[in-house]
C-alpha cells in the first residue's frame, strides 16, 4: 500500500479530497436540519482550518516560505477561494439555487484552460475522455432536483456567480503554479490565513443570527467544517503532485460520495439527473486515474 500510495501520490491525495468533501457534503446538510445557523458556516470553516494549518507546518517541520512571491501566491490562492465562498452566499441569497450551483460547479473549466495555455500540460487521451466526461458529471451532480421555484431578486446574482466561477477555476491554477515555487504546507497555512481576515466581512454579512445553538450542535459544525478543511490541505498535495487538468475536475467529483452516503445510509434513491451524474462520475474517474509515464 505504501508503495502504491508513492507512486500515485497525486491520486492518493485527491481521492482524500473527494471522500473527505462527500462526507462532508452529507453532514453538513444534517448539521443545517438541527439549526445551525448558515450564516456561521463559514466562520466555523475559517477556523476548522487552523489545527490544518498547523499540522501541515508540523510536517514542514515549522519551515514557512515568507518571501515576496510565496506571500503573493499563497494569499492569491486563499482570497479566490475564501472570498469566492463570501460571494457565493451573497448569490444565492438573490439567484436561484438550481442555476448558480451547476454552472459555480463548472470552474474547473477555467483551472483546466489557464493549465493548458499557461503550463502546457498535457493528458493521455483516456485522461482527456475522462475530463470531458468528468465536467459533464459535475454539472449533472450539482443539479438541484426540485428547486426549480423561479426566485430570483434583481439582476445583480449572474455577476456575482460568474465572479465565483472564475475565482475558483483561477484559485486552482494558481495553486498549481504555486507548487512549483513553495511548498504545499506554505501555501495552505496562507489559504487559512486568508480565510481567518475575512471573518469580520462573512459575520457582518450574515447579520445577527436568532435562536441559541447548543455546544453540542457547535461541536457538530467545527467537526463536520474539520473535514472540508482536511479535503482543502489534501487538494493542495494533490495539486503538487498530479496535473491541474486532471485533479481539478476530479475533485468537483466529491458529490458522488455524498450521493453513494445519501443512498445507503437513508435510502435516499436519486433523480434521473443525479443518476446520470453516478454513473458519469464512476466512468470518468476510472479514465482519469490511468496514469500513463511520460
Amino acid at each position: 500500500m505504501k508503495d502504491w500510495i508513492g507512486k500515485h501520490r497525486w491520486l492518493f491525495f485527491g481521492l482524500v479530497t473527494m471522500l473527505t468533501w462527500g462526507v462532508w457534503g452529507e453532514l453538513s446538510e444534517l448539521i443545517e436540519r438541527a439549526g445551525f445557523p448558515s450564516g456561521h458556516v463559514y466562520v466555523v470553516w475559517a477556523f476548522s482550518m487552523v489545527p490544518c494549518a498547523a499540522a501541515a507546518l508540523r510536517i514542514a517541520r515549522w519551515r514557512l516560505d515568507r518571501s515576496p512571491r510565496a506571500l503573493l501566491l499563497g494569499l492569491s490562492a486563499g482570497l479566490l477561494g475564501a472570498g469566492g465562498q463570501l460571494v457565493l452566499f451573497e448569490a444565492l441569497r438573490f439567484g436561484p439555487a438550481y442555476i448558480v450551483f451547476p454552472f459555480v460547479s463548472m470552474s474547473p473549466v477555467v483551472t483546466i484552460a489557464l493549465s493548458l495555455a499557461l503550463l502546457h500540460e498535457r493528458a493521455s487521451r483516456i485522461q482527456i475522455f475522462g475530463i470531458v466526461v468528468a465536467l459533464a458529471a459535475i454539472f449533472f451532480l450539482s443539479w438541484q432536483e426540485g428547486a426549480h421555484d423561479g426566485t430570483a431578486e434583481g439582476g445583480l446574482w449572474p455577476v456575482l456567480a460568474v465572479v465565483v466561477f472564475v475565482a475558483w477555476g483561477v484559485q486552482g491554477y494558481v495553486m498549481k503554479f504555486a507548487n512549483a515555487s513553495m511548498s504545499a504546507e506554505s501555501i495552505f497555512f496562507y489559504m487559512a490565513l486568508t480565510g481567518l481576515m475575512l471573518v469580520p466581512v462573512a459575520l457582518r454579512m450574515a447579520g445577527p443570527q436568532s435562536g441559541r445553538i447548543g455546544a453540542g450542535l457547535w461541536i457538530g459544525g467545527f467537526l463536520t467544517q474539520l473535514l472540508n478543511a482536511v479535503g482543502a490541505l489534501t487538494l493542495v498535495y494533490a495539486y503538487r503532485y498530479g496535473k491541474a487538468i486532471i485533479i481539478s475536475p476530479m475533485q468537483g467529483l466529491a458529490p458522488l460520495i455524498t450521493m453513494v452516503l445519501s443512498l445507503v445510509i437513508f435510502a435516499v434513491v436519486p433523480g434521473p439527473m443525479l443518476t446520470v451524474g453516478l454513473v458519469l462520475a464512476v466512468v470518468a474517474l476510472v479514465a482519469l486515474a490511468v496514469e500513463r509515464d511520460g
